[in-house]
């Protein structure tokens, strides 16, 4: 159906009552009973849109009233509203459980794999790199006492 189309429709429907709404929904699901195969429209959707269209025709065949109808489908659209944005939400912590997951396990294969790295020979540090006069990293020159730090208390 083009936008156009719907648009129009969609304008002609807001204005009707419940009551008219509802035989509008009786033709239209006539003509699709006539013109389109009921399996594979029923076999499509959410397990729960698929509930709430078979509270709705169950209430339309008991006869109950057009107002109570369209109330209690309300009510079923809001709850419906928030069992499919509890299961978005349940979707997304699991695709975040799943992805956390697998960065930690690529780290692991990733740190598993590389090679091992020792100390810099020669007497340098890795984190300075720098040599004392003694010839060992971070050890004072043996003769003084003291380390030369710029500082002459004479």
């Amino acid at each position: 159906m083009n936008a156009y189309l719907r648009d129009k429709l969609l304008q002609k429907l807001e204005t009707l009552s419940d009551e008219r709404g509802y035989q509008v929904l009786d033709y239209v699901e006539f003509l699709e009973s006539k013109y389109v195969e009921r399996a594979t429209a029923s076999a499509a959707g959410n397990p729960l849109t698929r509930l709430a269209d078979a509270v709705e025709e169950r209430l339309r065949a008991g006869k109950v009233s057009a107002s109570a109808i369209a109330e209690t489908m309300g009510f079923m659209n809001k709850a419906l509203g928030v069992l499919n944005g509890a299961a978005a939400a349940g979707k997304s912590v699991a695709t975040d459980i799943m992805t956390a997951t697998s960065r930690v396990v690529d780290a692991a294969a990733a740190a598993a794999s590389a090679p091992r790295t020792d100390a810099a020979p020669g007497g340098t540090t890795g984190a300075s790199g720098t040599t004392h006069a003694s010839g060992s990293a971070g050890v004072p020159p043996a003769s003084g006492g003291t380390p030369d730090n710029g500082f002459n208390p004479t």
